[in-house]
Protein backbone atom coordinates (compact mmCIF):
# COMPACT_ATOMS: atom_id res chain seq x y z
CA UNK A 1 0.00 0.00 0.00
CA UNK A 2 1.15 3.41 -0.96
CA UNK A 3 -0.52 6.50 0.05
CA UNK A 4 0.48 9.87 -1.06
CA UNK A 5 -0.12 13.43 0.44
CA UNK A 6 -2.16 14.46 3.45
CA UNK A 7 -5.14 12.09 4.33
CA UNK A 8 -7.38 14.77 5.55
CA UNK A 9 -6.56 18.50 4.26
CA UNK A 10 -8.35 21.45 2.61
CA UNK A 11 -7.08 23.99 0.04
CA UNK A 12 -7.88 27.39 -1.91
CA UNK A 13 -8.14 26.64 -5.37
CA UNK A 14 -8.80 30.10 -7.69
CA UNK A 15 -9.61 29.84 -11.47
CA UNK A 16 -7.37 31.67 -13.95
CA UNK A 17 -9.93 34.74 -14.16
CA UNK A 18 -9.98 37.71 -11.99
CA UNK A 19 -13.84 37.50 -11.64
CA UNK A 20 -13.53 33.64 -11.03
CA UNK A 21 -14.84 33.05 -7.35
CA UNK A 22 -12.57 30.92 -5.52
CA UNK A 23 -13.29 27.86 -3.81
CA UNK A 24 -12.37 24.84 -1.33
CA UNK A 25 -11.71 21.02 -2.14
CA UNK A 26 -11.50 19.06 1.37
CA UNK A 27 -10.76 15.73 1.23
CA UNK A 28 -9.92 12.37 3.16
CA UNK A 29 -8.77 9.86 2.34
CA UNK A 30 -8.35 5.98 4.18
CA UNK A 31 -6.99 2.59 3.48
CA UNK A 32 -7.59 -0.44 5.52
CA UNK A 33 -6.04 -4.16 4.89
CA UNK A 34 -9.63 -5.74 4.95
CA UNK A 35 -10.20 -9.10 7.15
CA UNK A 36 -9.14 -11.63 4.75
CA UNK A 37 -6.38 -10.27 2.58
CA UNK A 38 -2.71 -10.29 3.83
CA UNK A 39 -1.34 -7.58 1.69
CA UNK A 40 -3.29 -3.95 0.92
CA UNK A 41 -1.93 -3.92 -2.60
CA UNK A 42 -4.53 -0.85 -2.83
CA UNK A 43 -2.61 3.13 -3.49
CA UNK A 44 -4.27 6.40 -2.74
CA UNK A 45 -2.59 10.05 -3.97
CA UNK A 46 -4.29 13.30 -2.94
CA UNK A 47 -2.09 15.52 -4.10
CA UNK A 48 -4.15 18.49 -5.79
CA UNK A 49 -4.58 18.90 -9.23
CA UNK A 50 -4.94 14.99 -8.70
CA UNK A 51 -7.11 12.71 -6.63
CA UNK A 52 -7.11 8.77 -7.22
CA UNK A 53 -6.97 5.38 -6.08
CA UNK A 54 -5.32 2.02 -8.00
CA UNK A 55 -6.24 -1.07 -7.00
CA UNK A 56 -3.24 -3.82 -8.35
CA UNK A 57 -5.12 -6.46 -9.38
CA UNK A 58 -6.04 -9.42 -6.96
CA UNK A 59 -3.85 -12.97 -7.93
CA UNK A 60 -0.80 -11.15 -9.87
CA UNK A 61 2.29 -10.80 -8.11
CA UNK A 62 3.32 -7.08 -6.93
CA UNK A 63 -0.05 -5.72 -7.58
CA UNK A 64 0.60 -2.94 -4.66
CA UNK A 65 3.85 -2.16 -6.67
CA UNK A 66 1.38 -1.93 -9.79
CA UNK A 67 -0.86 0.25 -7.91
CA UNK A 68 2.68 2.21 -6.35
CA UNK A 69 3.55 3.01 -9.47
CA UNK A 70 0.39 4.85 -10.88
CA UNK A 71 0.19 6.72 -7.78
CA UNK A 72 3.69 7.68 -7.28
CA UNK A 73 3.68 8.79 -11.75
CA UNK A 74 0.54 10.56 -10.97
CA UNK A 75 1.52 12.37 -7.33
CA UNK A 76 4.54 13.93 -9.71
CA UNK A 77 1.78 15.82 -11.60
CA UNK A 78 1.90 18.88 -9.13
CA UNK A 79 2.49 22.65 -8.90
CA UNK A 80 -0.10 23.56 -10.79
CA UNK A 81 -3.59 24.36 -9.47
CA UNK A 82 -5.11 22.52 -12.51
CA UNK A 83 -3.81 19.57 -15.46
CA UNK A 84 -5.00 18.51 -18.56
CA UNK A 85 -5.61 14.94 -20.10
CA UNK A 86 -2.90 14.57 -22.16
CA UNK A 87 -0.44 15.34 -18.46
CA UNK A 88 -2.91 12.59 -17.01
CA UNK A 89 -2.22 10.36 -20.08
CA UNK A 90 1.65 10.92 -20.29
CA UNK A 91 1.72 10.24 -16.34
CA UNK A 92 -0.27 6.65 -16.83
CA UNK A 93 2.42 5.61 -19.94
CA UNK A 94 5.15 6.10 -17.29
CA UNK A 95 3.63 4.37 -14.80
CA UNK A 96 3.28 1.17 -17.32
CA UNK A 97 6.86 1.64 -17.87
CA UNK A 98 7.45 1.18 -14.40
CA UNK A 99 4.98 -1.79 -13.85
CA UNK A 100 6.12 -3.83 -16.70
CA UNK A 101 9.81 -3.73 -15.41
CA UNK A 102 8.40 -5.77 -12.38
CA UNK A 103 5.91 -7.32 -14.44
CA UNK A 104 8.23 -8.89 -17.14
CA UNK A 105 9.61 -11.05 -14.19
CA UNK A 106 6.60 -13.15 -13.31
CA UNK A 107 4.71 -15.12 -15.12
CA UNK A 108 1.12 -13.36 -15.01
CA UNK A 109 1.98 -10.30 -15.45
CA UNK A 110 1.20 -7.44 -13.15
CA UNK A 111 -1.57 -4.76 -13.50
CA UNK A 112 -3.80 -2.31 -11.45
CA UNK A 113 -6.81 -0.39 -11.70
CA UNK A 114 -6.91 3.40 -11.74
CA UNK A 115 -9.95 6.09 -10.99
CA UNK A 116 -10.01 9.29 -9.95
CA UNK A 117 -10.98 12.85 -10.36
CA UNK A 118 -8.64 15.80 -11.40
CA UNK A 119 -8.72 19.62 -11.20
CA UNK A 120 -8.87 20.97 -14.94
CA UNK A 121 -9.94 24.15 -17.34
CA UNK A 122 -12.11 24.31 -20.44
CA UNK A 123 -12.16 27.76 -22.10
CA UNK A 124 -10.95 28.74 -18.64
CA UNK A 125 -14.00 27.64 -16.19
CA UNK A 126 -12.68 25.23 -13.80
CA UNK A 127 -13.68 21.18 -14.09
CA UNK A 128 -13.34 18.01 -12.58
CA UNK A 129 -12.10 15.39 -15.01
CA UNK A 130 -12.74 11.95 -13.78
CA UNK A 131 -10.67 9.35 -15.27
CA UNK A 132 -10.93 5.61 -15.43
CA UNK A 133 -9.28 2.05 -16.10
CA UNK A 134 -10.82 -0.60 -14.71
CA UNK A 135 -13.68 -1.33 -11.89
CA UNK A 136 -12.78 1.16 -9.43
CA UNK A 137 -15.25 4.07 -9.15
CA UNK A 138 -16.02 7.71 -8.61
CA UNK A 139 -19.40 8.70 -7.80
CA UNK A 140 -21.01 12.20 -7.20
CA UNK A 141 -23.68 13.06 -4.57
CA UNK A 142 -25.08 16.45 -5.09
CA UNK A 143 -28.93 17.99 -4.18
CA UNK A 144 -29.43 14.38 -2.44
CA UNK A 145 -28.72 12.05 -5.64
CA UNK A 146 -25.84 9.34 -6.21
CA UNK A 147 -24.80 9.47 -9.60
CA UNK A 148 -22.02 6.28 -10.57
CA UNK A 149 -19.78 8.75 -12.79
CA UNK A 150 -17.36 5.89 -14.24
CA UNK A 151 -18.14 2.49 -15.95
CA UNK A 152 -16.44 -0.51 -14.91
CA UNK A 153 -14.33 -1.99 -17.41
CA UNK A 154 -14.93 -5.50 -16.35
CA UNK A 155 -16.99 -8.94 -17.66
CA UNK A 156 -19.83 -8.23 -15.69
CA UNK A 157 -20.18 -4.59 -16.98
CA UNK A 158 -20.36 -5.51 -20.87
CA UNK A 159 -23.17 -8.15 -20.19
CA UNK A 160 -25.25 -5.32 -18.03
CA UNK A 161 -24.83 -3.30 -20.99
CA UNK A 162 -25.71 -6.15 -23.70
CA UNK A 163 -28.81 -6.85 -21.40
CA UNK A 164 -27.48 -10.16 -21.17
CA UNK A 165 -28.03 -9.98 -16.78
CA UNK A 166 -29.26 -7.10 -14.57
CA UNK A 167 -26.90 -4.58 -12.27
CA UNK A 168 -28.14 -6.65 -9.25
CA UNK A 169 -27.34 -9.95 -10.68
CA UNK A 170 -23.74 -8.58 -11.64
CA UNK A 171 -23.36 -7.75 -7.84
CA UNK A 172 -23.03 -11.58 -7.58
CA UNK A 173 -21.73 -12.96 -10.59
CA UNK A 174 -19.00 -15.51 -10.83
CA UNK A 175 -17.31 -13.25 -13.33
CA UNK A 176 -17.77 -10.10 -11.34
CA UNK A 177 -14.03 -10.05 -10.31
CA UNK A 178 -12.43 -10.18 -14.27
CA UNK A 179 -11.65 -6.40 -15.28
CA UNK A 180 -11.17 -5.65 -19.43
CA UNK A 181 -9.17 -2.96 -19.04
CA UNK A 182 -6.64 -2.41 -16.49
CA UNK A 183 -2.42 -0.41 -16.12
CA UNK A 184 -0.60 -3.06 -16.65
CA UNK A 185 0.58 -6.04 -19.54
CA UNK A 186 2.46 -3.86 -22.00
CA UNK A 187 -0.92 -2.71 -22.92
CA UNK A 188 -0.94 1.55 -23.43
CA UNK A 189 -3.60 2.95 -20.71
CA UNK A 190 -6.48 4.32 -22.30
CA UNK A 191 -8.75 5.92 -19.39
CA UNK A 192 -12.23 7.15 -19.82
CA UNK A 193 -12.86 11.15 -19.17
CA UNK A 194 -16.07 12.42 -17.96
CA UNK A 195 -16.22 16.55 -17.45
CA UNK A 196 -18.08 17.41 -14.38
CA UNK A 197 -19.07 20.88 -13.44
CA UNK A 198 -17.84 22.12 -9.68
CA UNK A 199 -20.53 23.14 -7.63
CA UNK A 200 -20.53 24.39 -4.20
CA UNK A 201 -22.22 21.19 -1.43
CA UNK A 202 -20.67 18.27 -4.08
CA UNK A 203 -19.11 15.44 -2.76
CA UNK A 204 -17.17 12.94 -4.96
CA UNK A 205 -16.02 8.94 -3.92
CA UNK A 206 -13.21 7.79 -5.27
CA UNK A 207 -12.59 3.83 -4.46
CA UNK A 208 -11.28 0.48 -4.45
CA UNK A 209 -13.86 -2.32 -5.25
CA UNK A 210 -13.11 -3.83 -1.80
CA UNK A 211 -15.92 -0.78 -1.01
CA UNK A 212 -18.36 -1.58 -4.24
CA UNK A 213 -18.17 -5.49 -3.02
CA UNK A 214 -19.63 -4.51 0.48
CA UNK A 215 -22.17 -1.82 -0.25
CA UNK A 216 -24.90 -1.82 -2.38
CA UNK A 217 -25.28 2.08 -4.17
CA UNK A 218 -28.13 2.89 -1.59
CA UNK A 219 -25.36 2.44 0.79
CA UNK A 220 -23.05 4.15 0.17
CA UNK A 221 -25.64 7.09 -0.74
CA UNK A 222 -26.31 6.52 2.83
CA UNK A 223 -23.33 7.32 4.52
CA UNK A 224 -22.70 10.25 1.97
CA UNK A 225 -25.93 12.16 3.12
CA UNK A 226 -25.89 11.42 7.18
CA UNK A 227 -22.40 12.28 7.54
CA UNK A 228 -21.45 15.65 7.04
CA UNK A 229 -17.87 15.90 6.72
CA UNK A 230 -15.29 14.20 4.60
CA UNK A 231 -13.73 12.48 7.24
CA UNK A 232 -16.29 11.16 9.02
CA UNK A 233 -18.20 10.00 5.81
CA UNK A 234 -14.74 8.16 4.54
CA UNK A 235 -14.82 6.56 8.03
CA UNK A 236 -18.20 5.61 8.15
CA UNK A 237 -17.84 4.15 4.50
CA UNK A 238 -14.49 2.15 5.24
CA UNK A 239 -16.15 0.37 8.94
CA UNK A 240 -19.09 -0.37 6.73
CA UNK A 241 -17.49 -2.17 4.44
CA UNK A 242 -15.46 -4.20 7.33
CA UNK A 243 -18.43 -4.67 9.13
CA UNK A 244 -20.04 -6.08 6.30
CA UNK A 245 -17.02 -8.59 5.67
CA UNK A 246 -14.06 -6.73 4.20
CA UNK A 247 -13.23 -9.18 1.96
CA UNK A 248 -11.09 -7.30 -0.16
CA UNK A 249 -8.37 -4.23 0.20
CA UNK A 250 -10.65 -1.26 0.98
CA UNK A 251 -9.79 2.50 -0.13
CA UNK A 252 -12.59 5.28 0.31
CA UNK A 253 -11.32 9.33 -1.25
CA UNK A 254 -14.15 11.55 0.12
CA UNK A 255 -13.62 14.89 -1.44
CA UNK A 256 -16.24 17.86 -0.80
CA UNK A 257 -16.35 21.36 -2.73
CA UNK A 258 -17.21 24.29 -0.97
CA UNK A 259 -17.48 27.53 -1.20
Amino acid sequence: MTQIGESAARVRVAGPRASDAPFFVTWCAITDLGKKRKVNEDSVAAIPPIFAVADGMGGHAAGDVASAAVVNRLAAVQGAAFTTGDIIDGALALALEDIDVVGDENALGTGTTVTGAALTLVDEEPKWAVFNIGDSRVYQYLDGLLERVTVDHSVVQELVDAGLITAEQAETHPDSNIITRAVGFHEKPVPDYTLLDIVEGQRLLVCSDGLTKELTDHGIAHYLEQLSTAEEAATALVDAALRNGGRDNVTVLVIDVSR
